[in-house]
């Protein structure tokens, strides 16, 4: 039914990259401007970055007035250039939007699209490196991160250009007279690839490829065909991008920032648990199943191919990109779902090599469980926005319905066609279901969802305070978020200090956020007549980090 469409998308590496470039738009765009910043960790880097504009200071890493030092400079970079950008073509409050520090992170998941499908031409037929590159741009996981303003959309763009290269000089070994040697700018891109992905995120996108390089130098006991990576001239480059701003922080910060980053952000989360992200063994593996829909149920049709024929060449090398780097995340107790990214493009282009080889089974259990994985997400979906929106907003999801109903159609599709084993028909209808459950999810439903935009509502109230600079203070509730829709300098008070911040320097306007505990004892001290000072409006929800209730005053003085 499809093959119309994929020949036409795949005549040209021309017409393929802009397919793909649309594909990823479709997918990506919607909800950019409309989510809140997602607390914690991305209004953190969006605030430091705001901070850099402010302070001109484009070599520390600051949140308020503590040292960020836990990842290096590259992202707040790329998102001060893009908020300088938007301030440069006359955009108002550019800085205060979350949309604009979101853009280096779409950028690079379209960056993760289009080098799948350069890394899939490797291993694939220029069609089914299409299918994969497309499969990749329709994963979940993708798509929460290019629309987060941190670091991993980019680093995982970093990493698939590196494993693209590496594959290249892989079967230029092993296939000598099927694959071409690998030019000068397959090189180059590597170790570009390597030395922005040091500046991004430090030593993640070196680590993928080195377990690479030694997994297959035992497969082939020999590292000789690695050779032509030119490893002296690629450390020249990685030192040339890395080093500069790296021997700076470490002058302007005394060492800290390598104690701070190393030491305790990167060795705490191998040996301990950071920030309460724990996790047992094995839990990646459940979360596949969600994060990386629609290409897991595939994954599941043709699993089986993945180890029977692991001693292919080109197998091989895609399971030393997966599975070592899978284990150790599994085996860290820290346990965040974004860290497998890097590795869902191979799982991509494992799974369209074994559709393209002909091994799905025609009948049978994997049938049948891939078809009812394809439903699920959609599904659940479909059934529990509802209930969510009726629990803690008392509202229906009124414009993401229709959306979760097509969705829910498209992928009874691609059910389908997993239960007749036509992988690249499955493929097709997952893609197109994934288009509208994304803006079902990131434009009308998470956005109107008024009980997890705490920080979004608490701002807007603020506003009717309608005074030129108001200071603002914060009791109870303490998420990056309202650091960065309100000001930097925003005071995290306990109840008992409100009354004293709100009647501060005469003539300030003060607006005070007290969550209902901190309340009591701010309203203990408050006088029988109180000059100037009110009660703005109450905003209730949910703090998504923890899922507490909070209800919070928002007070006023002018």
């Amino acid at each position: 039914m499809f093959d119309r469409l994929i020949e036409a998308v795949s005549r040209s590496h021309l017409r393929a990259a802009f397919a793909l470039f649309a594909l990823s738009l479709a997918l990506f765009v919607p909800g950019q401007f409309t989510l809140q910043p997602m607390d914690r960790d991305e209004p953190r880097f969006a605030q430091a970055t705001k901070q850099m504009l402010e302070t001109r200071d484009f070599v520390d890493i600051r949140f308020q007035d503590e040292a960020r030092h836990k990842k290096p400079v590259g992202i707040y970079w790329l998102q001060s250039a893009a908020v300088a950008g938007a301030e440069a073509l006359g955009i108002t409050d550019a800085r205060g939007q979350i949309g604009y520090y979101r853009i280096p992170s779409l950028i690079g998941a379209i960056i993760v699209v289009l080098a799948t499908y350069w890394a899939g031409l490797a291993f694939l037929s220029r069609r089914m490196a299409v299918l994969a590159a497309a499969l990749m741009a329709a994963s979940i996981l993708l798509g929460v991160e290019a629309r987060l303003a941190k670091t991993d959309a980019v680093l995982t763009a970093t990493v698939v250009v590196a494993m693209g290269a590496l594959a290249r000089v892989w079967f230029a070994h092993v296939a000598p007279l099927a694959s071409a040697r690998p030019g000068t700018g397959t090189i180059l891109a590597f170790w570009l690839a390597i030395g922005i992905g040091v500046l991004i995120k430090g030593p993640i996108t070196p680590l993928i490829p080195l377990i690479v390089v030694i997994c297959l130098a035992l497969r082939e006991r020999s590292l000789a065909w690695a050779k032509p990576m030119r490893l002296g001239l690629g450390l020249a480059i990685v030192v040339a991008i890395a080093a500069p701003w790296l021997i700076a922080i470490a002058v302007k910060s005394g060492g800290a920032f390598f104690t701070e980053s190393v030491g305790k952000d990167m060795l705490g989360k191998v040996g301990g648990v950071a920030e309460k992200h724990w996790g047992p063994p094995g839990a990646y593996a459940v979360a596949f199943w969600a994060t990386f829909w629609p290409g897991a149920p595939l994954a599941a049709l043709v699993g089986w191919f993945f180890w029977a024929e692991r001693k292919d060449d080109a197998v091989s090398f895609l399971l030393a990109w997966i599975v070592p780097f899978w284990l150790v995340l599994e085996a860290m107790p820290t346990k965040l779902p974004h860290y497998v990214l890097p590795l869902y493009p191979a799982v991509a282009i494992l799974t369209l090599l074994a559709a393209e080889r002909s091994a799905v089974p025609e009948r049978g259990w994997r049938l049948w469980t891939s078809a009812g994985l394809m439903l699920l997400i959609p599904l659940a979906l479909l059934i529990g926005a509802p209930f969510a929106f009726l629990k803690f907003d008392g509202t229906l999801p009124i414009s993401a319905m229709p959306l979760l109903g097509i969705a829910t159609l498209l992928a009874a599709l691609a059910a389908r066609a997993c239960l007749a084993a036509d992988v690249r028909a499955a493929t097709i209808w997952g893609i197109l279901a994934a288009m509208p459950l994304t803006a079902a999810g990131f434009r009308f439903g998470m956005p109107e969802l008024q009980a997890i935009n705490l920080s979004r509502n608490l701002a807007a109230t603020a506003r009717v305070a309608e005074c030129k600079d108001p200071r603002f203070a914060t009791a109870g509730f303490r998420e990056p978020s309202l650091v960065f829709l309100t000001r930097t300098d925003l005071r995290m008070i306990s109840g008992g200090e409100v009354l004293a911040f709100l009647n501060g320097n005469e003539g300030d306007c003060r607006v005070a956020f007290v969550e209902s505990r901190d309340e009591v004892e701010f309203l203990t001290q408050l006088p029988a007549v109180s000059t100037g000072m009110r009660l703005a409006g109450r905003v209730k929800g949910i703090n998504i980090n923890g899922g507490r209730p909070l209800d919070i005053g928002v007070w006023i003085k002018r």
